[in-house]
């Protein structure tokens, strides 16, 4: 991390020379006055604001809680450890763990080195970035449609191991930058990082972890990174068999928890990457279909057509 934003996140806070100076309990009046330890935004977001920063408070053990919001917490350096509906993270320098409203987290006591960022969301934050990841079904757009409160949370937070991914860092870094230092209103610009930030996450999947308390869910997540990675040729076969699960129990369970089968589900995966080539590549519309895996183009041109209400050159062409 850039070392003049490091320098900013380092220093002592008011809190933390409370905790220094010999108290042993988090002040919970600081964040709360609600009756269990749900902190509040209204506590520590200012009036107004979508989205701001505060550094983890260290040298102590941070007990049990909730958020009524989104909570990011991003590891500028050193390591924190977490658990999190039970589960324990060790979360490392560079790596990411986003918790919506109904995780239970608690937090052992950080040293002088080991800072972290939380970011402190509200869900209409994310409208832009929903926008950004479109309407296909993926691990992204489930978790914060859940956030949102528009559909039954399926997992309440998500660990991306991505500290050698520099797109990954360099977005996060510019967000935090601007937080700190920007003091104008500058929402537009960081709904826009916040949603490139979301497109990269989404194409490292693999490297997510998330609730491990659903057995099944657990299952839906891994249909989805190998859609991901595979689109183009994979199939419910090869999962199946690379989980050594039974075909129609793994039909059953990817219904259950996402409403689609694994065919539509691959389909939007497709089509959705199709529009992303129409808008970004000089690609023949052929090559197009042939890359996402359609080798049939005609069926491609229905198919595109059904979907978004015109034919991939019409879109092109309006983009």
């Amino acid at each position: 991390m850039n070392k003049t934003i490091l320098n900013k996140l380092s220093p002592i806070t008011k809190e933390e020379d409370r905790i220094l100076k010999g108290a042993t309990n988090v002040e919970k009046n600081l964040y709360t006055n609600l009756g269990k330890f749900i902190i509040d935004s209204n506590k520590i977001l200012t009036s107004g604001s979508l989205i701001q920063i505060r550094t983890h408070t260290r040298f102590i053990d941070f007990p049990k809680h909730t958020h009524n919001y989104v909570e990011m917490v991003y590891m500028c350096s050193g390591s924190t450890h977490h658990t999190v509906n039970g589960n324990k993270i060790d979360l490392g320098t560079g790596e990411l763990l986003i918790m919506n409203q109904n995780a239970v987290q608690e937090i052992s006591a950080a040293g002088v080195n080991d800072i972290a960022i939380n970011f402190i969301i509200l869900p209409e934050f994310f409208d832009q970035t929903l926008r950004f990841l479109g309407h296909e079904h993926n691990a992204l757009n489930d978790f914060l449609t859940s956030c949102l409160g528009t559909s039954q949370s399926k997992v309440d937070y998500l660990h991306f191991k991505v500290s050698n991914i520099l797109p990954i860092q360099n977005l996060v870094e510019n967000l935090i930058y601007s937080l700190l230092y920007e003091k104008e209103s500058n929402d537009m610009a960081n709904e826009i990082t916040m949603g490139l930030l979301f497109l990269q996450l989404l194409s490292h999947t693999e490297v997510m972890d998330t609730d491990k308390g659903s057995y099944e869910q657990k299952i839906v997540f891994d249909v989805l990174k190998y859609i991901d990675l595979h689109y183009k040729d994979g199939s419910l076969t090869d999962i199946a068999n690379s989980l050594h699960l039974e075909l129609t129990y793994l039909s059953r369970v990817i219904h259950k928890y996402t409403g689609f089968n694994y065919k539509e589900i691959l389909q939007q995966k497709r089509l959705s990457k199709a529009l992303e080539l129409l808008t970004t590549s000089t690609l023949s519309i052929a090559d197009i279909s042939y890359s996402v895996g359609y080798e049939n183009v005609s069926y491609f041109y229905r198919l595109f057509k059904k979907y978004y209400g015109q034919t991939p050159r019409d879109y092109r062409k309006s983009n």
